[in-house]
C-alpha cells in the first residue's frame, strides 16, 4: 500500500482504541457484508531502570500485539483472517475428528431414544442463537426479536417435556436466517445446507458454516477498520510503542546499538576522507548528519541477518524487509549475469532488442528460492550458464552469423558461476551501485515522487528497482514518521553527549 504523506491527524489516540474495540464487538448484517467500505504526536519520554513485574510484562506484551496487529492491518492491503484446520492425518487433526465424531454419535444416539433426548441438542440451539446474534448490527430489532422467540431455549425445553420439538423446522428456521445475514460467497454453502437431510450431519455442517461467517465477519470489520487505521497509524503506533517503552525501559537498546553503529559507519567513512584529503585539519571533530546516519542505517537492513534481532522500532515490518533483501539478492545476481554477458557478447547481439529480457526470462526460474538455505546458488549459476550460451548461440545462427566458440561458451559460463564467490569484482560493483540507486532515494524528499537516475549496469532490471525501491521508501518514510521522535533523543545523545547531559541536568535543577 503507498504511504500518505499526510498521516498526522488531529484526533487523539485513545479514541482509535476505544474504536476500535467497540468496531470489533459490533455486529454486521448481510448489508454490512457488502457495503463499501488529534491531539498533539506523543513525545518520547525517559524512564528509569525498575524491576518488571509479570502484570506489567504481561500489559507490555498486550501492548506489542495490538501494535503489530494494527500495523499490518493499515500497511498490508492483503491482511485477513483464514480460517484454517488441523490437517487431516496430523496429530492434532486425527484428535479433533475422532472427539468431534463421538459428540455427533452421542448426539445422534440420543435423538433415536425413544423418547428422544433433547439435552445436547437444546444446548447446541442455544448457541447457534447466540452466533446469531453477534452477527446482527445494534438496531436490527426485528430480526434479534424474531431469532429470541424461535430459538427461545425455555419454550424449547417445555416442548421437550412433551415430545414435541420440531427440530427440521428449527434447522430450517436457522439455514434461512443465515442465508440472509451471510456473504454472498457463503450462498452455496447455504445450499447445500437446505439439501442436507439427515438432522444430526445438518447441525453438524450448520456450526461449520456458521465458523466461515465468524471469519467472514472479522475480515469485514478489519477492511473497514483499514481507512480509520491508516489516517491515525502514526500518533497511534507512536502512542503504543510510549507505552511498551513506560513498561519496558529497554525497549529501544536494539535500536540505539543499531543507530551506534551506523554512527561509527558515518565516522570512518568521514576519516577515511579527511586522511585522503590533502590539508585537511585532522585536529577539528567531525560533523556528521544525523539524517545520513539515519539513511545508512535503513540502508544497513537491506543486508541484514534476519537470523539477528531486527531494532525494536522495524519489528512491524521485518517481514516486509527481510522480503525486499530477499528480491535485491535476486536482482543483484541477474544484473551481474547481464552485465558479464554483455561485456562478453554484447557486440555480437546489438541488434536484438529484447535480448536483456530473454536474459531476465532466463534466469528469474532458475533463482527462485535462491534466499533458502537449501538452494544451491553455484548449480543455478551452471544452469543459467549453459541456457544463456544456447540462446545467444541460437539467435546468432538465426542471423547467419558463427555461433560462440568453446573457449568463448566456457569462459562466459566460468564468470557466471564465480558470482556466487566472496568479494566477486562484478557482485560488488552490483551491489554498490544498487546501494547508491537507494541511497539516492532516501535523500529525496518524501513529497517527492519521481524516482533518481538509474547507475549504470542496473538497466535490466530498472522496473524492478523502480518497484522495491518505491516500497522501501514508504517503509522508511512512515518509519520516520512514527520514531522520529525516539530516533532524535538517541541521535542527540549519541552525537551530542553535552548537549543531553545540559538539558538533563536543566530538566533536573528545574524540578
Amino acid at each position: 500500500m503507498p504511504l500518505n504523506d499526510d498521516q498526522n491527524s488531529d484526533s487523539d489516540s485513545s479514541r482509535l482504541s476505544e474504536s476500535t474495540a467497540s468496531s470489533s464487538d459490533s455486529e454486521y448484517s448481510r448489508q454490512s457484508f457488502n457495503s463499501d467500505s488529534s491531539s498533539k504526536p506523543s513525545s518520547p519520554a525517559s524512564s528509569p531502570p525498575k524491576v518488571i513485574t509479570f502484570d506489567e510484562l504481561m500489559a507490555a506484551t498486550r501492548n506489542l500485539s495490538n501494535w503489530t496487529l494494527a500495523h499490518e492491518i493499515a500497511v498490508n492491503a492483503n491482511f485477513c483472517i483464514k480460517h484454517e484446520d488441523y490437517p487431516q492425518n496430523s496429530f492434532a487433526g486425527t484428535v479433533k475428528q475422532i472427539v468431534h465424531k463421538a459428540f455427533w454419535d452421542h448426539l445422534e444416539s440420543e435423538l433415536n431414544e425413544d423418547p428422544p433426548e433433547y439435552n445436547h441438542a437444546i444446548k447446541l440451539f442455544e448457541e447457534i442463537k447466540e452466533i446469531l446474534l453477534s452477527f446482527l448490527t445494534p438496531g436490527a430489532n426485528r430480526i434479534h426479536n424474531q431469532i429470541c422467540e424461535v430459538l427461545d431455549t425455555d419454550l424449547i425445553r417445555q416442548q421437550a417435556e412433551h415430545n414435541a420439538v420440531d427440530i427440521p423446522g428449527l434447522a430450517n428456521y436457522i439455514i434461512n436466517t443465515m442465508g440472509k445475514l451471510c456473504a454472498p460467497i457463503r450462498d452455496n454453502d447455504i445450499k447445500q445446507l437446505k439439501a442436507t437431510d439427515n438432522i444430526v450431519e445438518l447441525l453438524r455442517q450448520i456450526f461449520h458454516v456458521l465458523d466461515l461467517m465468524k471469519v467472514d465477519m472479522a475480515n469485514y470489520t478489519i477492511k473497514s477498520l483499514r481507512p480509520y487505521l491508516w489516517h491515525n497509524l502514526v500518533d497511534y503506533e507512536r502512542t503504543k510503542f510510549q507505552e511498551i517503552l513506560e513498561e519496558t525501559p529497554s525497549a529501544l537498546n536494539l535500536t540505539t546499538e543499531w543507530i551506534k553503529e551506523s554512527i561509527e559507519d558515518e565516522l570512518s567513512s568521514v576519516s577515511d576522507e579527511s586522511s585522503s584529503s590533502p590539508g585537511a585539519d585532522s585536529s577539528s571533530k567531525p560533523i556528521i548528519s544525523p539524517t545520513l546516519v539515519l539513511n545508512n542505517g535503513y540502508l544497513k537492513l537491506l543486508q541484514w541477518d534476519y537470523c539477528k534481532t531486527i531494532p525494536e522500532t522495524l519489528i512491524t515490518d521485518e517481514v516486509r524487509l527481510q522480503e525486499l533483501r530477499e528480491k535485491l539478492n535476486q536482482l543483484k545476481v541477474i544484473a551481474c549475469v547481464s552485465l558479464i554477458t554483455n561485456n562478453m557478447v554484447g557486440a555480437a547481439l546489438v541488434d536484438v532488442p529484447d535480448f536483456a529480457d530473454q536474459l531476465k526470462r532466463i534466469s528469474l526460474p532458475l533463482l527462485e528460492g535462491m534466499n533458502k538455505k537449501s538452494f544451491d546458488l553455484k548449480e543455478a549459476l551452471n544452469a543459467i550458464g549453459v541456457q544463456i550460451c544456447s540462446t545467444v548461440n541460437k539467435s546468432l545462427s538465426e542471423r547467419g552469423l558463427p555461433t560462440l566458440s568453446e573457449e568463448t561458451q566456457s569462459n562466459l559460463m566460468g564468470q557466471i558461476a564465480h558470482i556466487v564467490e566472496k568479494n566477486n569484482p562484478v557482485c560488488s560493483l552490483i551491489d554498490k551501485r544498487i546501494q547508491l540507486f537507494m541511497r539516492s532515494l532516501l535523500a529525496l524528499p518524501s513529497f517527492q515522487k519521481c524516482m533518481p537516475t538509474m547507475p549504470g549496469g542496473l538497466s535490466v532490471i530498472q522496473r524492478e528497482m523502480e518497484f522495491l525501491g518505491s516500497q522501501y521508501a514508504s517503509i522508511v518514510n512512515f518509519n520516520k514518521k512514527v520514531y522520529g521522535p525516539f530516533y532524535a533523543n538517541i541521535l542527540r545523545k549519541l552525537l551530542f553527549p553535552e548537549t543531553a547531559m545540559e538539558k538533563t541536568e536543566a530538566e533536573t535543577s528545574s524540578n
